[in-house]
C-alpha cells in the first residue's frame, strides 16, 4: 500500500506500492508499480522515482529452510498463545494490571508476545 503525503497544491510525494499484479487461475495478470520518495539531503531536485517490476519478482525460488520452518512454527504458536490469552477472561485482569506496572513494551499485543515468546523457548 502507498503513502501519500498530500499538501495545498495537490499531492506532493508518493511512496510504496502503487499497483500489484492480480492473481487469476493460477497465473498472475499486471505487475508491479512502486514509488520511491528519497528523504535523506542531496542537492539534486529529483527526490521521486518510479518502478516496474515482472508479476514474478518475488517469487520463492526454492522451499523453506530447516531454520525458516522452524521460524514459522514459532511464529504460528506463539500467534495461537496470544490469541488464546487474550481471550481467557481469568488471566485478562491480571495480565492488563501487569502490563500497566511495565514499561518495556508500548502495546498490551507486544507483552503478551512477549510473555508467550518466552513460554514458548521454555
Amino acid at each position: 500500500m502507498a503513502k501519500a503525503l498530500v499538501g495545498p497544491g495537490g499531492i506532493e510525494h508518493i511512496s510504496g506500492a502503487l499497483k500489484r499484479p492480480k492473481k487469476e487461475n493460477g497465473h498472475s495478470h499486471g505487475n508491479y508499480l512502486v514509488m520511491t520518495h528519497r528523504t535523506a539531503p542531496t542537492t539534486s531536485k529529483d527526490c521521486q522515482r518510479i518502478y516496474a517490476f515482472a508479476p514474478d519478482r518475488y517469487k520463492r525460488t526454492g522451499e523453506p529452510t530447516q531454520d525458516e520452518q522452524l521460524i514459522r512454527n514459532k511464529f504460528a504458536a506463539v500467534s495461537k498463545a496470544v490469541n488464546t490469552r487474550m481471550k481467557d477472561l481469568t488471566k485478562l485482569p491480571q495480565d492488563q494490571a501487569a502490563f500497566k506496572a511495565q514499561n518495556t513494551y508500548t502495546t498490551f499485543r507486544q507483552y503478551l508476545w512477549a510473555l508467550e515468546s518466552e513460554a514458548y523457548e521454555g
